[in-house]
């Protein structure tokens, strides 16, 4: 089976010869950041036609865009702070997400809220249900159920009897953050943006107070470029503050840091058939189901230390025990997580220092003339914050630009997507024939490629050792990784382990076994030598102990110093 038409590979020859034409001439767009909303500005820039460079010092989704909850979700505790309009706002971008633009990425998934107080609790939180459904629009997932105790432990027996009086069941929809932001970073390549990551801005250009473009250095070589640009974008969410210092002009906004911490268990060390929302005494705390795992989160803290590595401290993952199981049968343990996981929130400050009630809704500014900076928001509505910059930075072009359209595009992958499905899905004994492939591998590879699954095709069709498993991560298979190294944009190991795939959070080593495994696939393709493989793996260890050390500090402070001191892949 071969696909039609190739997309555009981010391979080493692709980045190289973009590297190559940085200085050559001037641009419309550059977008500094390679997160969710940077991504989605690069997108929404070039599908009106308009010249783009989007540049990244780590790689794509490497910050907060792919330590999130996983989440496409309006904000349920976003109705008691009566944010109306930005709930409106991400449901309808969840309907979008879900229907035509990512339909193999985003899926729908069932939460139970479980009741504690019999009539007015189910009064109340089942009108703010009702209310969230009724934001929602048309329908793009079932509608809510209010079930009894009885009909709720059916669902969820690892609840115990006297964890509620009753439960609600409803819907959102989730994510795997950092393949989404890859792909739409593959997307506005297709569109004919130039996507580049490990390249560092270090300065900006000007011309007397207007910004013109910026110095970059590529840190895979230490050269630097100048990009001069028409208009500069700055996505760089949690390193707002860090653009603010660099341009030397006040902003008329600040971002606070806020930590969210998460911790993934085994699939069947809870019986249940449901994901779980459960309040906590300063936000929500999400059981969500995860291919073969959960993921429980998230906390809140302020966080004022290292952003490139926030990290998860004995205390943050102690705290989450504690809250789910208040509702457990069986408790779970430090001995049940085989990952965690860290992330910071970019908030805008307001008048209150408590991040849980700091806003999600973004803002943009020029503070100088030709630097356009986009700030807050959250996941769902990346697409949004990135029209609405890309449309500010338009009428500084002095000529007429067209107007956003990525409502209307698909992101690769999602073309096709059901047709394939159902055509694949439909002949399940014609799969190892024609693919080598099991049906069980072709609905994981369906759910993270989508139509572009004909390019794995392809790779397995050309080497059928490919479509074995990855040592000592079975769940994904050989042609994945040396797909992410001729396609994704992959530079290193932890590329591939972390975002990728997410075997560094989903195996009970955090993939220390398919590292050298993996290593020995990207070899060819990214042409690294035996040292250069043993240098990658070597650096790949020491960010596993890193984090393991720092998961067993007591503080933020202890954890973060214990990271960085066995951290040398830093």
């Amino acid at each position: 089976m071969t696909s039609h038409a190739r997309t555009t590979r981010l391979d080493p020859d692709y980045r190289a010869a973009a590297i190559a034409d940085l200085d050559d001439t001037e641009i419309d767009v550059l977008v500094i950041g390679g997160g969710v909303t940077g991504a989605g500005a690069a997108l929404d820039a070039a599908s009106r036609g308009l010249s783009v460079t989007m540049v990244e010092a780590r790689d794509f989704a490497a910050g907060t865009s792919s330590r999130s909850s996983k989440l496409i979700h309006g904000g349920l505790r976003y109705l008691e702070q009566m944010d109306f309009a930005l709930v409106r706002e991400a449901l309808k971008e969840r309907g979008l997400l879900l229907n035509s633009l990512a339909p193999h990425l985003v899926h729908p998934v069932s939460f139970l809220f479980p009741l504690q107080h019999r009539v007015w609790e189910r009064a109340y939180i089942g009108a703010g249900i009702a209310l969230y459904d009724t934001l929602g629009g048309a329908r793009s997932v079932p509608m809510h159920k209010h079930l009894s105790r009885t009909k709720a432990l059916e669902l969820a027996p690892a609840l115990t009897d006297d964890a509620m009086t009753g439960a609600i069941r409803y819907y959102d929809a989730q994510v795997d953050d950092a393949r989404h932001t890859m792909m739409l970073a593959r997307t506005a390549a297709d569109a004919g943006a130039t996507v580049l990551t490990r390249t560092k801005v270090v300065g900006l250009l000007r011309e007397g107070d207007r910004v013109t473009g910026a110095t970059v250095e590529d840190l895979e070589t230490g050269v630097t470029h100048q990009i001069k640009a028409k208009t500069v974008i700055s996505a760089t969410g949690v390193w707002t503050d860090d653009m603010i210092e660099m341009t030397g002009v006040e902003f008329p906004f600040h971002v606070q840091m806020s930590k969210g911490v998460h911790i993934m268990v085994p699939r069947e060390r809870l019986n249940m058939d449901t994901g779980l929302i459960m309040r906590t005494e300063k936000s929500v705390l999400f059981v969500i189901p995860w291919a073969e795992h959960w993921i429980i989160g998230t906390t809140d803290t302020e966080w004022s230390l290292d952003k490139n590595h926030p990290t998860a401290s004995a205390a943050d993952v102690q705290y989450i025990l504690d809250h789910v199981n208040s509702l457990l049968r069986e408790p779970l343990t430090r001995a049940d997580i085989v990952g965690t996981y860290a992330g910071l929130r970019p908030l805008m400050t307001g008048a209150t220092k408590e991040t849980a009630k700091l806003s999600r809704e973004h803002a943009v500014a020029e503070p100088a003339p030709g630097l356009f900076v986009i700030a807050g928001g959250k996941y769902t509505t990346y697409r949004v914050m990135a029209k609405d910059v890309v449309d500010a930075a338009a009428q500084r072009l002095g000529r007429p630009v067209a107007p956003s359209a990525t409502e209307f595009m698909p992101i690769l992958g999602a073309e096709g997507y059901y047709e394939l499905r159902a055509t694949l899905l439909s002949d399940p004994e014609g799969l190892v024939e024609r693919a080598g492939l099991s049906t069980e591998v072709i609905e994981h590879l369906l759910g993270r490629y989508g139509s572009l699954i004909t390019e794995l095709f392809d790779l397995v069709a050309a080497d059928p050792s490919l479509a074995r498993p990855i040592e000592g991560a079975p769940n994904y298979i050989a042609a994945e990784v040396v797909y992410a190294a001729t396609s994704e944009g992959v530079l290193h190991l932890d590329d591939l382990l972390t975002r990728r795939t997410r075997i560094s959070i989903e195996v009970p080593d955090r993939g220390l076994t398919a590292a050298q495994d993996i290593g020995r696939l990207v070899a060819g393709p990214l042409g690294w030598d035996n040292d250069r493989v043993d240098d990658e793996v070597n650096a790949y260890f020491d960010r596993v102990h890193a984090e393991l050390a720092a998961n067993e500090a007591t503080t933020d402070a202890s954890a973060n110093a214990a990271r960085l001191v066995t951290a040398r892949w830093l």
